[in-house]
């Protein structure tokens, strides 16, 4: 689920690395966007 407009949009998400796995519930960033509803995600790295 996807922040977006003001609500919540569900998305298939794949991630980057095809090898990558990823857990349900995992923060990940979303790298690119294949319309209409598939993302391509990474983990998420904080800076600090």
């Amino acid at each position: 689920m996807l922040a977006v407009r003001g609500g919540a949009e569900a998305f298939y998400a794949h991630p980057v690395e095809p090898n990558e796995v990823i857990e349900r519930g995992e923060q990940v960033l979303v790298v690119d966007f294949d319309p209409p509803r598939t993302v391509y995600v990474q983990r998420w790295r904080p800076l600090a």
